[in-house]
């Protein structure tokens, strides 16, 4: 069994079942409001690693919706600042794990804490992609 730290946006669906195959798996799962954690530049850059920057955007988040954020056209810094203003648009969920960090449930360590026949096709994307269903607001 390994401790997971898991911010989420509370009341995200899709959120709730990440959460409950890395229980199913065995695991104790810690959850943390990722919109009130108090991050700070270099604590969030290392959700990240490797990953280019576009892929550290939530690509369900309002503003990247509308257009208002293009992640292709946006910088390490900048996305970070930005990220830092706005929570909403960081990729989520944020983990760690055996001592790693990853934004998103499609890398590792996740993928090494799942079961084997966990289908994550079902449980990347948003569970309300319409505009015109957004989640409700975290209390």
């Amino acid at each position: 069994m390994t401790t997971i730290v898991f911010y989420e946006k509370p009341g995200c669906g899709t959120n709730a079942r990440q959460k409950l195959m890395l229980a199913r798996a065995g695991h104790e799962v810690v959850a943390r409001n990722l919109l009130t954690e108090p991050w700070t530049g270099e604590r969030l850059r290392a959700f990240f690693a490797e990953t280019p920057v576009w892929a550290w955007f939530n690509p369900a988040s309002p503003r990247v919706k509308s257009g208002e954020i293009e992640p292709e056209t946006i910088g390490a810094v900048a996305a970070i600042d930005l990220m830092l203003e706005d929570p909403l648009l960081i990729r989520r969920p944020l983990i760690e794990a055996d001592g790693q960090c990853c934004a998103g449930f499609d890398r590792q360590p996740v993928l090494s804490l799942l079961q084997r026949d966990d289908d994550l096709d079902d449980v990347q994307g948003c569970t309300r992609p319409e505009p015109s269903t957004p989640c409700p607001e975290p209390r």
